[in-house]
């Protein structure tokens, strides 16, 4: 379980690819301070396990599964990643829940510059739009934000956005983001929740329905 609140840019220092797999290693001394071999961490927003570590670096398999549904399948040697270590019990919920299991990616449509802040606006899936509301929470690429618009819903092509503070623009990879750059993207788990709630809801009301239609 993670926060969405990141401790450090981390960068990737080797690649080792097989048919349905990849063995990452990255360096994150801060992260790597008190992790231990099974230990979890968010790369990307992608929860991981630590498999390997030395005082600099740790090392973790990503399956074909995570690969094909995230952004670590474009990773490349040297690029920077947002890392965050599992929260700890008792601790500070700076953020919200965040498990670093990741409904997919999405694309950057637009960046608006302003004096202190910057708008960035990303497309959404018609699979994850019913999960996604104004002045909810939501994790791009591990970092824990709020929407601060949407899309109305009578709209084709759903988006959202968010507004960046200087803190976030300089102490995550976002701060880099341009338009047609890839992101890993979480909703907000309440909000899963309750869609699976209601789709079993309405499934099994419908037998009952007919049933007394049939009487």
């Amino acid at each position: 379980m993670f926060t969405g609140i990141i401790e450090e840019l981390g960068q990737i220092e080797r690649i080792e690819t097989t048919a349905d797999a990849a063995r990452l290693t990255i360096r994150g001394p801060l992260v790597v301070d008190g992790a231990g071999h099974g230990d979890s961490i968010a790369v990307a927003g992608v929860c991981l396990t630590v498999v390997e570590r030395t005082p600099d670096t740790f090392t973790a398999d990503v399956m074909a599964q995570t690969l094909s549904m995230s952004t670590l399948s474009d990773a490349k040697v040297g690029s920077t990643v947002n890392l965050e270590r599992a929260a700890l019990v008792g601790g500070r919920l700076g953020g919200h829940i965040v498990q670093g299991h990741i409904d997919g990616t999405s694309t950057v449509l637009a960046v608006t510059p302003g004096e202190a802040w910057r708008v960035l606006r990303f497309s959404l899936s018609a699979q994850l739009a019913p999960l996604v509301v104004g002045k909810g929470s939501i994790a791009i690429d591990g970092v824990s934000l709020t929407v601060s618009n949407i899309s109305p819903a009578t709209d084709v092509n759903q988006w959202f956005e968010v507004s960046l503070i200087p803190e976030t623009l300089t102490a995550t990879t976002l701060g880099e983001r341009a338009v047609g750059d890839r992101v890993n993207i979480e909703t907000d788990i309440l909000a899963r929740h309750v869609e699976r709630m209601l789709a079993l809801t309405t499934h099994n009301s419908q037998p009952e329905a007919a049933t007394r239609s049939a009487s």
